[in-house]
């Protein structure tokens, strides 16, 4: 029978101590439901980002479509500009053929940069921003090496 006392007396103050009042009761209640909140609001983003993703896809592909048109236009001007530049009669000065040499490269730089984010997708707004950028940026330079060469 003291057994029998001196357990129930173990067992009520083990339930006792292990017991939490109302207030951390409602206070980690609170929490669960902010944390639930929170992870919530991750999935949604993530669906969402997926959505935006698919989306794009259509968008994405007319534009890579587009740009290696235009890669392309400038690489057969680059082959004219270097073709005109070993013509017979002409002379050309280092920094003319510097300046070609230049636009090659950022021409490979702007392939590279959509085969990079074909690999890599990241913020579609941002790249095509700065692509087009860049394409404005090389289409200029050609326009700038034509009429220096026509001085």
């Amino acid at each position: 029978m003291k057994k029998s006392i001196l357990m129930l007396a173990i067992l009520a103050g083990a339930l006792f101590t292990s017991c939490k009042n109302n207030e951390e009761k409602q206070a980690d209640a609170v929490e669960e439901v902010v944390e639930a909140t929170d992870d919530l609001n991750k999935v949604t983003e993530e669906v969402n980002n997926d959505e935006v993703i698919k989306a794009n896809d259509a968008e994405w592909q007319d534009y890579k479509m587009e740009a290696n048109k235009t890669i392309s236009e400038n690489e057969t001007r680059i082959m004219e500009l270097q073709t005109a530049m070993k013509k017979p009669g002409k002379t050309f000065d280092a920094a003319y053929k510097k300046n070609i040499e230049a636009l090659v490269d950022k021409n490979e730089a702007l392939k590279t940069r959509i085969t990079d984010y074909e690999n890599n997708q990241t913020d579609w707004e941002t790249f095509k921003r700065e692509f087009d950028s860049d394409m404005t940026g090389l289409g200029q330079a050609f326009k700038d090496l034509t009429i220096n060469n026509k001085k």
